[in-house]
């Protein structure tokens, strides 16, 4: 069997820690809403995706340029995750009672999923952007919500 060369354990370098430990931190820190509020995919959740997708991001980088781009297509992290991340959303949206469940949570978990993706690609403007605006989604818009909107119920 023909395989790649593989890359020794002394090569994991300051850019990959950083890389994968933020996707892990920032992935924590987005599923921190959804445990705080009792969700079904909370912290836990929120940083293995979020970790999964930057590494599986950081590996198809350094594949693809360990064989040359060589019959490879990379973008095809992102047909893979979305699919993943598609199968777990709809395990978790419930319809009960005449109204939707999960569907906030479904979508933060995409969010953290991109994100993750973002952190392995080394798109730094691109995860802080990311995270800020998902962050003000989920704890100003909730505020807003309940002042402007008290009387329907919003359940995220």
């Amino acid at each position: 069997m023909l395989l790649n060369d593989p890359i020794l354990v002394h090569w994991i370098d300051f850019d990959l820690l950083v890389r994968l430990g933020v996707a892990a931190i920032l992935g924590l820190a987005l599923g921190l809403d959804r445990e705080l509020r009792g969700h079904a995919a909370g912290m836990r959740t929120h940083g293995l995706i979020c970790f999964s997708a930057a590494a599986m991001t950081v590996s198809v980088i350094s594949l693809y340029f360990q064989l040359e781009g060589e019959r490879m297509d990379p973008l095809r992290v992102y047909e893979a995750t979305g699919a993943f991340i598609g199968i777990i959303g709809a395990g978790l949206i419930v319809f009960s009672k005449g109204e939707v469940k999960n569907l906030t949570t479904a979508a933060h978990l995409w969010l953290a999923a991109v994100i993750g993706i973002a952190c392995g690609a080394g798109q730094w403007p691109l995860v802080a952007v990311g995270a800020a605006i998902s962050i003000v989604m989920l704890t100003l818009l909730r505020l807003v919500e309940r002042r402007y909107f008290d009387d329907e119920d919003y359940t995220g």
